[in-house]
C-alpha cells in the first residue's frame, strides 16, 4: 500500500489525522488506553475498571483500537476461551500525553465548574431581565 508524503494538518478537514484525533479523544478509548497502562487485561476486568460502558460499546472500542494498532488482542486456546488486551508500542506512546491531559483536567475541575456556574447564572439573569 502506497502512502502519500503529504504533511499532516489537523485543521485540514480531509486530513486523516482528524480521525485519529477524534479516536484518541473518544472517552472510552482514552479510558481503555489508561487502564491497559498497567499491563494485559481480560475483557471482563477491563469492563469493571472502565465502569458503566456497555459490552457492545467496549467491544467496538477495542476493535477500533486494535484496527488502529494501539492495542493487541491475544486469544488463548483454553476452555472457556481467554482473551487478553494489551497496549502495543504505539498505544503505549499515548500514555504520556494522555496522562498530561488527565492531570490537567483533574487539576482544573474546580475552576471549570466555577466558570460553568458563573456562565449559567449570567444566562439565567439575562433571561430574567436582571
Amino acid at each position: 500500500m502506497e502512502t502519500n508524503a503529504v504533511p499532516a494538518n489537523i485543521l485540514d478537514p480531509d486530513c486523516p489525522s482528524r480521525v485519529i484525533f477524534q479516536r484518541i479523544g473518544d472517552k472510552w478509548a482514552s479510558l481503555v488506553v489508561q487502564v491497559l497502562a498497567a499491563g494485559p487485561v481480560r475483557f471482563s476486568e477491563l469492563r469493571k475498571m472502565v465502569h458503566v460502558v456497555t459490552p457492545k460499546v467496549l467491544t467496538q472500542t477495542l476493535r477500533t483500537l486494535e484496527r488502529d494498532g494501539l492495542i493487541t488482542r491475544t486469544v488463548y486456546a483454553q476452555v472457556p476461551p481467554r482473551v487478553d488486551y494489551e497496549l502495543s508500542e504505539l498505544g503505549a506512546s499515548l500514555l504520556e500525553p494522555l496522562t498530561l491531559l488527565r492531570q490537567w483536567a483533574e487539576d482544573h475541575v474546580p475552576t471549570i465548574l466555577e466558570a460553568r456556574d458563573a456562565y449559567d447564572d449570567a444566562q439565567d439573569a439575562e433571561l430574567l431581565g436582571d
